[in-house]
């Protein structure tokens, strides 16, 4: 199909992700997998609807650029230090089993020992991105197993960086003796020199910068924008991830005071350029290269599915973690990433790896993401079915290092989930009528921010069945959930598994979760809620009572009053 410009080609490829999201949305299906399914429609193997693949990859690539800043935007510095440890372990274990157990896999499928090792480190990487997407979306990329999971993930993309530096100058070795050494040294000095740029930057320029900017919310967001674009290409060109510089652009704003109003800005942008990212990852698929590949595919996609995730919990498992943690930081490296099709090709462009290789690496990338996809976004419902087979995977007692909260004081009237404005105005409410409450958030800087007021908060998920067993249920009276629910709800909400888990439990006191919708009150009150808050109807009720009852001509005689 021929197109008279650029224009009209995007135009018609949006329209055509459209209709095919569409008929996802119908069937109930992940909008990540309809945009997948769209590329590879729409790709030159089949409806030919994308000419312009360098364009699309450009838009792809500003996509990919955001959804990592913002990610860096909104990273907390002293979490990054408490799980640096279990993020370096699991990632580097991980890389490790999966290359070594891989490629003795390979070998019995019958591939050469060169293009088995390639095929085997290919497996190893997962896709940050997606991930990233499916976290946030899900609003878990700020829980305990999604820090968790971006900082494993972090360590992958630097590992794919050096394996491809390290290929790279053996492929230039061969006429010059020490290219690989050279490469690795001046890799690492050009790491230290930005990374002490960015330091210096995020430290003293950053925040005077953005003070001046705001006074135009329009010159922040383009700035950030730029920003992030331009730390990107920087890391790009000295043969860094893209990726990973425009996480480091968004990790110099994130101790500013302005990263909240810039990432609630660029969140539509940034979904709107991700579409452009999956199309263009489906459209390069070459459908002809993986006819015959379909069964070597398909049993090293079982191994990415199951195997990746088995080790994540079982490394996890022996650092203390519990295996609710372990299990769903796990489901996220359970798919191999674009960066393994870039790996292949340089595989491919070097001479290593044929074109049916190739082929094998992109079919094992399409299932893995199809259906990783389906276990990230269900994974609470997974957890709950394979939960009794789990205790494997779990210490007695979780290790010094990685508990995940510390032990709850006693003495408590009131147990609140959610430190957030609502929450918090709860809890100084109840403790001006003498109650003691114990506040649980799974922000560190909320529970930080409570405990250094002087009120006792731990850091917890209101998902985890696991966490509700080191809380005080037989002394409190009544456990309150102020969880907001995520963005784009996939099953049970937050508060709905509390009051679950709760009752589960067998806690006997009163429970109260907050809801948002009517129908959101009535599932509610059906799964064991004994009362449903409604902060705006609540609201609302109350300043139709003080608009009614309140003398207008009395407030103007008296400023001030009825203002609390």
């Amino acid at each position: 199909m021929h197109f008279e410009s650029i224009f009209i080609e995007v135009a018609a490829v949006l329209l055509f992700a459209v209709a095919v999201g569409g008929v996802g949305l119908l069937a109930r299906q992940p909008l990540i997998v309809s945009f997948l399914a769209a590329g590879v429609l729409a790709g030159p193997d089949l409806l030919g609807l994308v000419q312009s693949r360098e364009q699309m990859h450009l838009l792809a690539q500003f996509g990919v650029a955001l959804l990592l800043f913002v990610v860096g935007l909104k990273l907390d510095l002293g979490l990054v230090r408490a799980i640096g440890k279990v993020a370096l372990v699991t990632g580097l274990g991980q890389v490790i089993f999966t290359s070594v157990i891989g490629f003795g896999l390979c070998l019995l499928l019958g591939l050469g020992v060169l293009p088995a090792l390639y095929v085997a480190v290919a497996l190893t990487f997962s896709s940050t991105i997606i991930i990233v997407k499916l976290l946030s979306d899900k609003g878990e990329i700020d829980a305990l197993h999604g820090r968790v999971a971006l900082g494993f993930l972090i360590v992958q993309d630097i590992v794919v960086v050096l394996v491809m530096i390290a290929l790279s100058s053996l492929a230039i070795g061969r006429q010059e003796e020490g290219a690989l050494l050279a490469g690795l040294g001046g890799m690492g000095l050009k790491a230290a020199g930005l990374l002490a740029v960015l330091a210096v930057f995020a430290r003293w320029g950053a925040q005077p910068l953005m003070r001046r900017l705001a006074a135009s919310s329009e010159l922040l967001v383009l700035f950030a924008v730029a920003w992030a674009v331009a730390v990107a290409a920087v890391s790009e060109h000295m043969k860094f991830s893209m990726e990973m510089g425009a996480f480091l652009a968004g990790v110099t704003l994130a101790s500013t005071a302005y990263r909240e109003a810039v990432a609630a800005r660029l969140v539509s942008l940034r979904d709107f350029l991700l579409l452009f990212f999956f199309i263009d990852m489906g459209s390069r698929m070459d459908l002809a290269a993986i006819g015959g590949q379909v069964m070597p595919a398909v049993a090293l996609s079982l191994f990415v599915l199951v195997g990746n995730p088995l080790i994540v919990m079982v490394i996890m498992g022996l650092m203390g973690y519990r295996k609710r943690t372990g299990f769903l930081a796990g489901l996220t490296v359970a798919q191999i990433s674009e960066f393994s099709l870039i790996f292949a090709a340089l595989g491919l462009s070097l001479g290593h790896l044929r074109p049916e290789h190739v082929g094998l690496v992109t079919l094992v990338g399409l299932i893995t993401i199809g259906l990783s996809t389906y276990m990230i976004l269900y994974s609470g419902r997974l957890y709950a079915w394979l939960e009794p087979w789990l205790g494997w995977f779990e210490r007695a007692a979780p290790g010094p290092a990685a508990r995940e909260t510390p032990e709850s004081p006693r003495g408590t009237d009131v147990i609140l989930f959610g430190l957030g404005r609502y929450g918090s105005n709860i809890a100084r409410g109840l403790r001006q009528q003498g109650l003691r409450v114990l506040g649980v958030d799974f922000d560190p800087e909320a529970v930080a921010a409570w405990n250094k007021q002087g009120h006792p908060a731990v850091f917890g998920d209101a998902a985890d069945p696991e966490f509700l067993k080191g809380l005080p249920l037989k002394e409190a009276r009544w456990v309150v959930g102020a969880v907001p629910p995520p963005p784009h709800p996939v099953g049970a909400t937050p508060a709905l598994t509390l009051i679950r888990d709760l009752r589960a439990e067998g806690y006997t006191g009163g429970i109260a979760a907050t809801a948002h919708t009517p129908a959101e009150a009535h599932t509610f009150h059906k799964a064991g809620a004994d009362a449903v808050l409604l902060p705006y109807v609540d609201a609302a009720r109350y300043a139709v009572e003080r608009l009614v009852t309140e003398d207008p001509d009395a407030l103007h005689r008296h400023p001030g009053h009825g203002h609390d």
